[in-house]
């Protein structure tokens, strides 16, 4: 049967994605990328933000327009959510948990056209769902997924009601994981969770973050492996001291800001100050010099001054990003924020976005002309126009290069210019 997996929000939801399309080739199921003639649709949701939950919404109607006589399941954070709403819309309806669940539905449904909806509640979830990790597709770099679940309860953020407590996958089986996606041919093991920073609380020996890296990169040491967003707090100078012992850990720290101003990262509930981020960003460039520094920044939070804006801007320019992901903020009804006074119109909002925004593009066009003249490994991954390839480096910079039969190739290139937002050099033979 023709099935199509639409996903939408984070790296965690794109791993479960994949694991699906795993089972399905399993079952003997076609995965294609075409978005019509379908027998089957699984749209995996996010929720995240008020527009987020949106575009679930819209994704859900665009295929069943699409494909009136496929089935349609739904799956992700929007349908754990609001599973009334995603019931009214989905054949077979899951929440954020029980991937294989959902593919032995949907596969007995193809046949029987019975529909389902089970959404459970995620705060009784004790176990941690090992999936396929990996892809048929055979991409280059592989998400493996430690971690589930969230419990720090930000003011605006829905996601610890859909994904529920804390569950970590053990440390022997993130070892025994990241053998068998090294043993498949990948290059590079991008580690991802909900808070990856939480890993092992709930595991009974309380291994930290950081053993969890050490274990994953010393079972594959033929491969880059990089970290996922990480919580400030979680950089300690243990933490850089250990990893940075790690000679095939990527040198990318993407870490998890929103606010540049105190006031307004307190009233976010986040659990730490400008002063501690700081503090992490200079233990991060202490240990690993040269390293990509990313985050994510939102604008407009409620009660978000123009001052407290303007901290935020000179704040993200202290830390020189090599790059960001700024967004304005979207009421998440069931949240804290939500019922916020002095919610900020839309097209301020917007308005501080773009300001950031042109900030963090000449703090990535500075990082990015600082790389000029210097020699790195790059893994590319695919050819952009004929003869020219393109990859990314241990520290997340694109490069572009002529040349040929590079894909999943880890190979030196010495850059030599800037251009169009990414890096040019030459491979070096």
């Amino acid at each position: 049967m023709r099935i199509h997996i639409h996903t939408l929000g984070c790296k965690v939801n794109q791993f479960e994605s994949q694991a699906m399309e795993t089972m399905l080739t399993d079952l003997g199921h076609e995965i294609t990328p075409d978005e019509t003639n379908l027998d089957a649709v699984i749209i995996n949701t996010c929720a995240v933000t008020g527009e987020a939950a949106r575009k679930s919404r819209q994704a859900v109607r665009h295929f069943k327009e699409q494909n009136p006589g496929a089935l349609v399941a739904v799956c992700g954070c929007w349908s754990q959510a609001e599973a009334k709403d995603a019931s009214k819309l989905g054949d077979i309806v899951f929440g954020s948990a029980d991937r294989a669940g959902l593919v032995r539905a949907l596969d007995s449904a193809l046949m029987t056209k019975a529909s389902t909806v089970r959404v459970d509640d995620a705060f009784s979830r004790r176990s941690f769902e090992l999936l396929p990790a990996g892809s048929p597709e055979g991409r280059t770099r592989a998400l493996l997924k430690i971690e589930d679940g969230c419990v720090n309860f930000c003011s605006y953020c829905i996601i610890p009601y859909t994904r529920g407590r804390v569950r970590s996958l053990e440390l022997t089986k993130c070892a025994d994981e990241a053998k068998k996606l090294a043993a498949s041919g990948y290059k590079e093991i991008v580690l991802t969770g909900i808070e990856i920073a939480s890993y092992g609380a709930d595991l009974p020996e309380k291994p930290t973050l950081t053993d969890a890296v050490e274990a994953i990169a010393n079972a594959a040491p033929e491969c880059r492996i990089r970290l996922g967003s990480l919580e400030p707090r979680v950089v300690t100078e243990d933490f850089c001291r250990r990893l940075s012992a790690l000679s095939n850990l990527c040198p990318h720290f993407h870490l998890s800001l929103q606010s540049g101003c105190d006031k307004t990262l307190a009233a976010m509930r986040r659990k730490y100050d400008t002063a501690r981020f700081l503090k992490s960003v200079e233990l991060l460039r202490k240990y690993f010099p040269n390293c990509g520094m990313t985050a994510d920044l939102i604008t407009g939070f409620p009660g978000e001054t123009e001052a407290d804006f303007d901290a935020t801007l000179k704040f993200i320019e202290k830390c020189a990003f090599s790059s960001m992901h700024v967004f304005p903020y979207s009421v998440r009804e069931g949240t804290a924020a939500a019922k916020m006074e002095e919610q900020i119109p839309k097209g301020e909002k917007h308005r501080r976005a773009r300001a950031a925004s042109a900030v963090a593009k000449r703090m990535k066009n500075d990082f990015l002309a600082n790389q000029v003249g210097l020699t790195v490994p790059v893994l590319f991954e695919q050819e952009t126009a004929p003869g020219v390839w393109s990859g990314h480096t241990g520290n997340y910079c694109e490069v572009r290069c002529e040349g040929s039969g590079l894909h999943n190739a880890v190979v030196n290139v010495q850059i030599t210019g800037l251009s169009g937002g990414a890096l040019w050099g030459n491979v070096l033979l």
